[in-house]
């Protein structure tokens, strides 16, 4: 069918889970795993492309963005979406400005809005401030992120040196006054040449709110939740169909491998959780990596029961990952773990796992490359933004996981075996 919203994510994870939440409306969401190298046929009403372009090269991740709209728009999209981070994730450079300008420019429009808020996982927006929780992001474990550390927690001082145009502000109060009013403001906004917006939000209340005033605009960007309720919008208004085809979950064998490469505070609570439970569970360690290999890794992962869903881990707390890029450089030693773990993946697929459960950004993308993994289908959601996918992998249906870092409870990797266990 031909397709109503075009998105476009910045790394796999986020991909996945902006797709859950746009699959809560029952309808079939597509996922791509980079731009696809064919011309589109049989695509969904909601399609999503999943880069890995967070930490690119800035015009790399720019051109590797407009390849992705091209192929949207040849699919039919009039309407696009470009997901980043909850946590705003980008450096003074971009990589979120520089193509927002680029998609802008393609699109021809004047402006477009910046909403990360995600209320479900404690993410929200005040006077352009952004909260993780209750704490200001540069006060939150964001500070350490080993790729991206975020020390400002005011969304417009982050965006303006990534950009060339005007930013400003719709703050709450303008929120709360209803899509109208929102709709007012960004139009007087536009008139005094403001091209970025950024949008207060602090609860889903707020998001329908956004979603309404903005749904005809042809790019809106933010986190995944603001995309959540446009299915709805659409339906109501028709643009959607009621008979859109329905998303539908296949039959999977069994054997598991959780695989976790993020060192954020949440997967180091998920990952304790789990060990707690004396499960299988192997810890990589980059600088024995960097002069040993994965053999041990592999040796040990052999020896495994993938009934009893071994996970092998390089999360650790704040000061072993430093310790850790003193000697290897940020990128060569997040290199090495994301190496290992897809390694890691293809020898468990090929020893029968056909449920891979992920935890990182980084990680993800390079476990579904490795994969082999050019498309996904969306099933039911584990944690908020987070859904189980299905897709072929060496000729094998598998169910597949990807987790942001920063996402779930801390019995996320439970959760996640059950919640397929009952579909």
């Amino acid at each position: 069918m031909t397709t109503i919203l075009g998105c476009i994510a910045d790394d796999f994870t986020g991909a996945t889970d902006l797709a859950g939440l746009l699959a809560r409306s029952g309808v079939r969401v597509s996922l791509r795993i980079g731009v696809p190298q064919v011309a589109p046929s049989e695509t969904a009403a909601f399609e999503v492309i999943a880069l890995k372009s967070r930490t690119a090269p800035v015009a790399e991740a720019v051109a590797e963005t407009r390849a992705a709209l091209k192929w949207l728009q040849a699919a039919g999209a009039r309407r696009f979406f470009w997901k980043y981070c909850s946590t705003f994730d980008s450096t003074a450079e971009g990589n979120i400005g520089p193509v927002s300008e680029a998609l802008m420019q393609d699109l021809g429009v004047e402006q477009t809005i910046y909403c990360p808020a995600f209320p479900e996982n404690g993410r929200s927006i005040f006077m352009g401030n952004l909260f993780v929780g209750q704490q200001p992001l540069a006060e939150s474990p964001m500070k350490d992120h080993p790729l991206t550390p975020m020390r400002d927690s005011n969304l417009m001082r982050l965006l303006e040196p990534q950009v060339t145009r005007p930013v400003g502000l719709a703050d709450r109060l303008t929120v709360a006054r209803g899509a109208v009013s929102l709709r007012s403001e960004l139009d007087q906004l536009k008139a005094k040449g403001v091209a970025h917006v950024v949008v207060d939000a602090v609860a889903n209340a707020d998001l329908e709110i956004i979603a309404e005033a903005c749904r005809g605009m042809p790019l809106m960007t933010g986190g995944s939740a603001v995309a959540m309720p446009l299915p709805a919008l659409y339906l109501a208004d028709e643009t959607l169909s009621a008979d859109a085809p329905r998303a539908r979950a296949p039959q999977v064998g069994g054997g598991t491998i959780i695989l976790s490469g993020s060192c954020s505070a949440m997967t180091n609570r998920q990952v304790a959780d789990y060990t707690n439970r004396g499960v299988p569970a192997f810890q990589l360690n980059p600088l024995a990596l960097a002069e040993n290999g994965t053999q041990k890794t592999l040796d040990w992962l052999a020896r495994q029961n993938l009934d009893a869903a071994p996970l092998i881990y390089a999360t650790a707390n704040p000061e072993s990952v430093r310790a850790a890029q003193a000697k290897l450089g940020v990128a060569g030693a997040g290199e090495i773990i994301e190496e290992a773990l897809s390694v890691c993946a293809v020898a468990a697929r090929d020893m029968g796992a056909r449920r891979v459960i992920v935890a990182g950004g980084e990680t993800s993308g390079a476990v579904t490359k490795a994969l082999g993994v050019t498309q996904l289908d969306i099933g039911t959601e584990i944690a908020p933004g987070v859904p189980w996918t299905y897709c072929q992998s060496g000729g094998h249906q598998i169910a597949l996981t990807l987790k942001s870092g920063n996402f779930g409870t801390e019995t996320f990797f439970t959760d996640a075996l059950e919640k397929l266990a009952t579909i």
